[in-house]
């Protein structure tokens, strides 16, 4: 085992990616069509910041249950709130529904910490109007936007667009498993989340464009490049960096995972557990994509090039002559075997 690893460390390594990325392609949009089915069928939990409305929080105690915080909000026309017990430092109570008519966001509070037991100061309370929400989201999906196409552009005249289509297409996947996970778990999506997300596909393109760099440093070794098809280069480039994503991603997760559990689990801060699982699920999922998504969709673009095309060619046809030259040998061999006479016996002496 510690060979091996020391192998990858210094690149040495001859494992043959693009061979299995046919059948981890078909896992990738299996995967990737379950994703958008939960996204149609449940849908995504947008956070107040995207809906409007309101929001309350309340100490909670251990013999009032949710329940009974439930019945208290039925009693001012609350009848779809969402109500959730948080663990994880001091227990809280979060109500969260669309601010009654002829209720305040005052009033609504002082229900609750009577039906909580609490004083009605200790009840924290925040209301967004849905115009705010539109416009959240409406500056999400125009920073979307502009980030693919300045990607995009930025890829095209730094490599070549083949390159650029095949970094977007495993930005792509990357995030729509993140949020198809989020639509799976009903995790609440806010704007910590809207900025983990962009910040998963800015870590998924650093990954994307290391292994790149280095197919284009190999492709400029002329005796390299006319000796070799564009899948061993590919092959070739990603033994020699696999070991750097390795490294990259276990550095990244370790501090997001320490922002998980002790900051969301341990200190109760829920707004950083929004962040955290985006991060998280991002950066496992954007470390496998621009190996195993990106660089096999450039292969498949650049095999169709003429220069490229014709190297594959040249491989079949000595692969072809190698087989033909050990099938004549063994035949001849086995030709000799049955016509040559049979050797004399050795006669031992006699004494």
């Amino acid at each position: 085992m510690s060979f091996v690893i020391k192998r990858m460390y210094r690149g040495e390594t001859s494992w043959n990616f693009l061979e299995v990325s046919g059948r981890v392609l078909i896992g990738s949009a299996v995967a990737v069509l379950i994703c958008v089915v939960a996204l149609l069928a449940r849908g995504l939990n947008l956070g107040i910041e995207f809906e409007g409305g309101g929001v309350w929080e309340a100490p909670a105690s251990e013999q009032i249950t949710t329940d009974t915080i439930r019945d208290a909000a039925s009693t001012i026309d609350m009848n779809d709130a969402r109500i959730q017990r948080i663990t994880g430092g001091d227990d809280i109570f979060r109500v969260r529904g669309e601010l009654p008519s002829g209720e305040t966001a005052e009033s609504v509070g002082s229900v609750l910490a009577k039906a909580a037991q609490v004083d009605p100061e200790s009840v924290s309370a925040r209301t967004v109007s849905p115009s705010f929400g539109d416009q959240v989201a409406g500056k999400a999906r125009r920073a979307l936007v502009v980030f693919f196409v300045l990607i995009a552009l930025y890829l095209t005249l730094r490599f070549e667009w083949k390159m650029a289509l095949g970094a977007l297409l495993a930005v792509a996947h990357d995030i729509a498993l993140t949020v198809g996970i989020y639509a799976l778990f009903q995790f609440e999506i806010s704007p910590a989340t809207v900025v983990a997300f962009l910040t998963i596909m800015g870590y998924s393109l650093y990954d994307t464009i290391v292994v790149f760099d280095r197919v284009k440093d190999n492709e400029r070794s002329l005796p390299l490049k006319t000796r070799m098809t564009y899948s061993d280069l590919a092959n070739v480039s990603l033994n020699q960096v696999i070991m750097r994503s390795i490294n990259t991603t276990i550095t990244s997760v370790l501090p997001v995972i320490s922002l998980l559990v002790v900051g969301s689990l341990v200190m109760g801060a829920t707004s950083l557990q929004e962040f955290a699982i985006a991060l998280l699920i991002g950066l496992l999922v954007g470390s496998y994509s621009s190996l195993f998504v990106a660089m096999p969709v450039v292969a498949r673009l650049k095999q169709r090039e003429a220069h490229w095309a014709e190297q594959d060619r040249n491989a079949e046809v000595i692969s072809a002559s190698n087989s033909i030259e050990n099938a004549a040998t063994t035949l001849a061999a086995e030709r000799y075997d049955r016509t040559s006479p049979p050797r004399p016996r050795k006669k031992g002496r006699r004494r």
